[in-house]
């Protein structure tokens, strides 16, 4: 009988996925992790979200781990999960419809002024507008994985001049490919909007910094909803204050909850949300997961396991 343990950052958390994955697959055993404590269950899966370290110490014949989420960096960077333990990220799951949503409503927003009519509503002004040339608003999509290259696309159909920019190539109709460092600094100079949708690695750590954001178009305006260490944020508040950029959309911060006096809280030009771009849906995580260890249980390769060398 196919075994799993089951670990999804709190106890009443890990219940409710353990008692989901059980309805979905009632011939298995899905179990609660329960401490350090008890009993090894000699799992050969694990499925977890943020999970405590002293679950890898205590499930020694873990022979994959399903990752409730598709960034896998907090993870990772466990000392305690075993080298050669195969990680398998969650691959959309209703994700990225809903991360298209997020950046469209940010870009529209910005590029049609929506925060001007709310102020003018506050003070009861009738002011229309001039439309906008969407030629003014280029946008650049920042990591062209399965959520980016859906943004991209759909940005692209709304009529936004839209490149990507990717450690390697990413060939796609109607968008300008920009590649590695050497193609960063001429991605940023030609793009006004800039959605960060990166993995967090080593190497995009800080990225979003001074000198890269300074780089953007006149009226610049950053949407991040990929991780909080990818902005240096006394930069961005910098960029605000001197002009140079004109507002942003944050999903994520390095710090969650976002503590109450910290200044994105308190200013116009920064839109605050609760990391909520992109929600796991219960209902096609748990067939995505069940399918996957399904297809190893017959010796089928499956997608989403993770690179530990580039970090996704």
């Amino acid at each position: 009988m196919v075994k799993a343990v089951v670990a999804a950052q709190s106890a009443d958390n890990t219940q409710r996925w353990r008692e989901a994955f059980q309805r979905a697959w009632p011939e298995a055993q899905f179990h609660a992790w329960a401490g350090r404590g008890s009993p090894s269950l000699d799992a050969p899966y694990a499925i977890v979200w943020r999970p405590p370290a002293e679950l890898f110490l205590h499930e020694t014949a873990l022979k994959a781990v399903f990752n409730l989420g598709a960034g896998v960096d907090s993870l990772l960077q466990m000392p305690e999960l075993p080298p050669s333990l195969p990680v398998v990220r969650l691959e959309d799951a209703g994700m990225a419809a809903q991360m298209t949503e997020y950046v469209v409503y940010g870009l529209v927003r910005a590029s049609r002024g929506f925060d001007r009519y709310e102020a003018a509503q506050g003070n009861a002004r009738w002011r229309q507008l001039p439309a906008i040339c969407r030629d003014d608003w280029p946008v650049g999509v920042m990591g062209m994985g399965a959520m980016g290259a859906e943004v991209a696309r759909v940005v692209a159909r709304l009529g936004y001049p839209v490149a990507g920019w990717s450690r390697s190539a990413r060939r796609m109709a109607g968008v300008e490919n920009h590649v590695g460092q050497a193609g960063l600094a001429a991605f940023l100079s030609r793009t006004r909007v800039l959605v960060n949708l990166l993995p967090l690695t080593p190497d995009t750590e800080n990225i979003l910094n001074y000198r890269n954001l300074s780089r953007l178009l006149a009226g610049g305006y950053l949407i991040n909803v990929a991780r909080g260490q990818h902005l240096v944020e006394d930069d961005l508040l910098t960029l605000l204050d001197e002009g140079r950029i004109a507002g942003a959309m944050l999903d994520v911060f390095r710090s969650e909850p976002l503590p109450s006096d910290h200044p994105f809280w308190h200013r116009r030009d920064v839109i605050v949300t609760p990391h909520v771009a992109a929600i796991t849906l219960q209902s096609a995580a748990v067939a995505q997961v069940v399918g996957k260890i399904r297809d190893l249980e017959r010796g089928v390769a499956v997608s989403g396991v993770v690179d530990r060398d580039s970090g996704y």
